[in-house]
């Protein structure tokens, strides 16, 4: 008979909620660091962006002709209207020159020798952006705590910004089982692929769990594998020997031997080596760790749809269920353990609260996307 000491036994599951208190509670914001703003798409800021105004006086949207409009307001090419000289040109961007309001088009001005006619009307502020109308003097553009896009980038790069800052937490993954498995090598790629579109950047090697818990050098670390009661699982035991264990047991399904602790004060979160747990885990847990170390919060985008038929969940879990959307509807494809074919099939996720029995048919939900 195996010896019962060696098995890692789960005493009670813990609420996601608590999980997710605790997470908030005790994980602050890593240090902010500078970054080339054309290379900041992807990652948190650190401070406000504010910008002076932008333009500072009125320029040209549009190549043409620099004009006072109010003179050529009736022209037309009928009723041509003389110029004392040929205006000047100007290329989108450039400051209007003095006395000048509108932007005239090429084919509104014509020249025959000495006489140069306006055969079109121009209006006031025509083919202008005016001082300011790109920003006000002290504009915020993007918050701190907000993921930067690339357009983001883009409009700090054309007011001035060469630099940002920004916050990346480093994650170190690491096995929590010595072997291998095909299943355990997805979830750990699918993880990596998962921390860089959240906005943190991977640290180091996929080395064993001992190896990243003794060594300070990222912001936190996340495992899969071995969380489980199997011969080999002893995750939860090495995080309890480096650090310490605040849960090992978490009420979500599919998920349930993950656990959540801490190496000093580097948070560690162990996954299943299941790929649909550990799935599970990222997206009820892992990626909410990844936005309070950047300062930020989830990127939590959803859409609501009806559902084709009903979901049943057990009370006290919290469930995650794929979902494929289809005519308007979005259709459960499966509950407690997420198959290869139903992950695949399915176009997003929802969650059933723990405090609920599930949902009837007709039910609105939030379907999110996987990433």
């Amino acid at each position: 008979m195996a010896d019962d000491s060696s098995i890692q036994r789960i005493a009670r599951l813990t609420p996601l909620g608590a999980i997710l208190a605790l997470v908030d509670l005790r994980v602050g914001a890593v240090r902010a660091k500078k970054s080339a703003t054309a290379s900041a798409a992807g990652l948190t800021l650190g401070d406000d962006i504010i910008t002076a105004e932008r333009p500072t006086c009125p320029i040209a949207l549009g190549d043409g002709f620099a004009v006072e409009a109010a003179p050529i307001a009736d022209a037309g090419p009928y009723a041509p209207v003389l110029l004392a000289s040929l205006p000047q040109w100007v290329e989108a961007g450039e400051p209007l020159p003095s006395g000048t309001d509108a932007v005239a088009p090429l084919d509104a001005v014509t020249q025959r020798g000495e006489r140069v006619e306006a055969i079109a009307p121009v209006t006031a502020g025509q083919g202008v952006l005016p001082a300011g109308g790109d920003a006000p003097p002290q504009t915020v553009l993007r918050r701190s705590g907000e993921r930067l896009r690339s357009v983001d980038c883009a409009v700090a790069a054309a007011v001035g910004f060469t630099e940002l800052n920004v916050r990346e937490p480093r994650i170190w993954i690491a096995r929590g089982r010595a072997a291998t498995t095909p299943l355990i090598d997805a979830g750990l790629a699918m993880l990596a692929r998962f921390v860089g579109q959240s906005g943190g950047a991977v640290h180091g090697e996929m080395t064993q769990l001992h190896e990243a818990v003794a060594r300070d050098e990222a912001d936190a670390v996340i495992a899969i594998g071995g969380t489980g009661g199997g011969r080999d699982d002893d995750s939860v035991r090495t995080l309890a020997r480096l650090g310490r264990v605040e849960a090992h047991g978490i009420a979500i399904s599919p998920g349930e031997t993950a656990a959540f602790g801490f190496a000093g004060e580097r948070p560690v979160l162990l996954m299943p080596g299941r790929l649909d747990a550990a799935l599970a885990v990222w997206l009820l847990i892992g990626r909410h760790l990844i936005a309070k170390l950047a300062g930020g919060a989830v990127d939590d985008r959803f859409a609501m749809l009806p559902l084709k038929r009903k979901v049943s969940s057990t009370i006290g879990l919290a469930e995650l269920v794929p979902v494929s959307c289809a005519g308007g509807m979005a259709e459960p494809l499966g509950s407690g353990y997420l198959s290869f074919a139903a992950l695949a099939r399915s176009d997003g996720w929802i969650v059933v609260p723990a405090d609920s029995e599930g949902f009837p048919a007709g039910t609105q939900v939030a379907v999110r996307p996987w990433s």
